[in-house]
C-alpha cells in the first residue's frame, strides 16, 4: 500500500468514527422506541414476579423516547445538529439492539433478564460516552441524565436477575 492510500484511509477512519448529532439523535430515539415496544409486547408473557419491574421499564423507556423526540423539535438545537462528535465504541452494539428479538409467548425469567441486561448496559455505556463527548448544555445534560437512568435500570435488572437465577427465586421452579 502506498503512503498516499495509507493517508486516505487513516482519513477514512477519521470521518467514519465521527456522526452528526442529528445521526446520534436519531438512532437514540430508534433505541428507545424500540425498547419502550419490547417491554411493552413483553408484559403479557413475563411471570407475575417480574411484570412490575417490565411494566416500569416500558414507562421509562417511553418517557426517555418522549424526551428525544421534544429534544429533535426544540428550536434551540437546531443548530446543533450538524455538529460532529466522535461515534462512542458502543455504538455498533447500541444500535443492534433496535432489532427486537422473539422471545417467544413464554419467555422465561432468566432469558428476559439477559435480554434485558444487555439492552440497558448498552444503553448505559452510549448515553455515559455520549455526555462525555458533548459540550455543556441541552445535549449534554440530557445523555448524562440517561446514562444515570440506565445505570438504574441495569442495577434493578442485575438485582432481579440474582434473586431469581441465583438465588433460585419464583419463576424458575
Amino acid at each position: 500500500m502506498s503512503t498516499h492510500e495509507e493517508g486516505h484511509s487513516a482519513a477514512y477512519e477519521r470521518i467514519r468514527s465521527k456522526k452528526t448529532l442529528k445521526e446520534i439523535l436519531d438512532v437514540a430515539t430508534s433505541f428507545e422506541k424500540a425498547a419502550c415496544d419490547f417491554y411493552t409486547a413483553l408484559i403479557p408473557k413475563v411471570s407475575k414476579n417480574l411484570r412490575y419491574l417490565v411494566e416500569e421499564l416500558a414507562t421509562e423507556e417511553q418517557g426517555h423516547y418522549d424526551l428525544f423526540t421534544s429534544l429533535a423539535e426544540n428550536p434551540d438545537i437546531e443548530s446543533q445538529v450538524h455538529t460532529e462528535i466522535q461515534t462512542p465504541a458502543e455504538d455498533r452494539r447500541f444500535s443492534d439492539f433496535i432489532q427486537l428479538p422473539d422471545l417467544g409467548d413464554k419467555p422465561d425469567d432468566q432469558t428476559i433478564l439477559q435480554y434485558a441486561l444487555g439492552r440497558e448496559d448498552a444503553a448505559m455505556k452510549q448515553y455515559r460516552e455520549l455526555a462525555e463527548t458533548t459540550e455543556a448544555g441541552p445535549i449534554h445534560d440530557l445523555f448524562e441524565y440517561l446514562a444515570k437512568e440506565e445505570t438504574l435500570h441495569k442495577q434493578e435488572l442485575e438485582k432481579q436477575y440474582y434473586e431469581i437465577v441465583y438465588s433460585g427465586g419464583p419463576g424458575n421452579g
